[in-house]
């Protein structure tokens, strides 16, 4: 999907050329853009035998989607334990549990 995002409009061999080593088989892809267009993410139009994929979804509502399913899969559909559990991880550094504050408080203030 992102490399669709990334060229709007993409072929298999621009999707090929653009993934990144190591390159699955062709096949797969054509499999995952069978999948994905069932999914009702991507369509395509057809020239002459060829297809040109596009986006049917927009990143910003795909990942709204994905993460509002992982919330609810894995933390019972609680933000509250997705965000103490993403808070407290051992990786995240003061700078950006700071950052991540002001990104709460920001929000706070504009739902008042």
């Amino acid at each position: 999907m992102e490399i669709i995002w990334k060229h709007k409009k993409v072929f298999l061999k621009n999707i090929m050329d653009n993934y990144p080593e190591p390159k699955p088989a062709t096949t797969t892809i054509a499999t995952l853009l069978k999948r994905m267009q069932d999914k009702g993410a991507v369509s395509y139009s057809l020239f002459g035998n060829s297809r040109q994929y596009y986006p049917l979804v927009q990143k910003e509502d795909y990942f709204t989607k994905q993460v509002n399913e992982i919330v609810k899969d894995f933390f019972g559909n609680s933000a509250l334990q997705f965000a103490s559990f993403f808070t407290t991880a051992d990786n995240l550094s003061v700078e950006e549990l700071e950052d991540l504050k002001k990104i709460v408080e920001q929000e706070i203030k504009r739902k008042k």
